[in-house]
């Protein structure tokens, strides 16, 4: 197991311009051949923008795109017409496939926290698609085929405990919260990327929130 601390993320955005964001794998300018990836996962940034503040319209291609809102309302609209809210509990999936673009912004009055992860399909090209589940609930798992990848939502109240999936590559990632993992205590923007996971459970220390990550490969 790899714990990877929230202030070892590399910082990007634009802070004057309502943009911070934390990067936990190499991205843009922070080139690390080190950390491409691990499993699937090539990105997992954490993003945070000002109200009226956003991402203006960008292309993705050959990325499955998946996006969880933490606190606030994301705007998000794309080449292919769709427009939509995504909310706390919303689990959002753009398939960029061939390519896409899109814009994501924050048009309330409320400062917004969203963690957005790409993963790497299995087959590159294709048609994009959209897809965008509404107030997940708790423990169903969210499939991405294309990637060979499984998403678990866990939401969890102080001394609860919850199984790590078993898989060849696992990562965990703390939404909100604290937790103990295999002797580790892990915080809010905390990571853990577990090689062949097997027999492991997780402890809430505070009210949390998990996203984790079961890959095959």
């Amino acid at each position: 197991m790899d714990v990877r601390r929230a202030d070892e993320r590399y910082p990007g955005g634009d802070p004057r311009a309502g943009i911070v964001s934390r990067h936990a794998f190499s991205f843009g300018p922070h080139y690390d051949p080190g950390n491409l990836r691990f499993g699937a996962l090539i990105a997992c940034n954490e993003e945070r923008l000002a109200p009226g503040a956003g991402f203006d319209e960008h292309p993705h291609s050959h990325t499955e795109i998946v996006t969880w809102v933490v606190e606030g309302e994301l705007t998000h609209r794309d080449s292919t017409g769709h427009e939509t809210r995504v909310r706390p509990g919303d689990v959002q999936r753009l398939s960029s496939a061939g390519g896409v673009r899109h814009v994501e912004r924050n048009d309330g009055t409320a400062p917004l926290t969203f963690v957005q992860m790409w993963l790497a399909p299995l087959t590159p090209g294709g048609d994009p698609s959209y897809e965008i589940v509404p107030g997940i609930a708790d423990s169903t798992p969210y499939a991405v085929p294309e990637a060979g990848a499984m998403l678990h939502v866990r939401r969890l109240t102080p001394g609860e405990r919850t199984a790590v999936p078993d898989g060849a590559y696992v990562y965990v990632h703390v939404a909100r919260g604290a937790l103990r993992l295999a002797g580790e205590t892990l915080g809010p923007g905390d990571a853990a990327r577990i090689t062949g996971a097997k027999d492991l459970e997780a402890e809430c220390v505070t009210e949390s929130e998990l996203l984790i990550w079961e890959m095959a490969r």
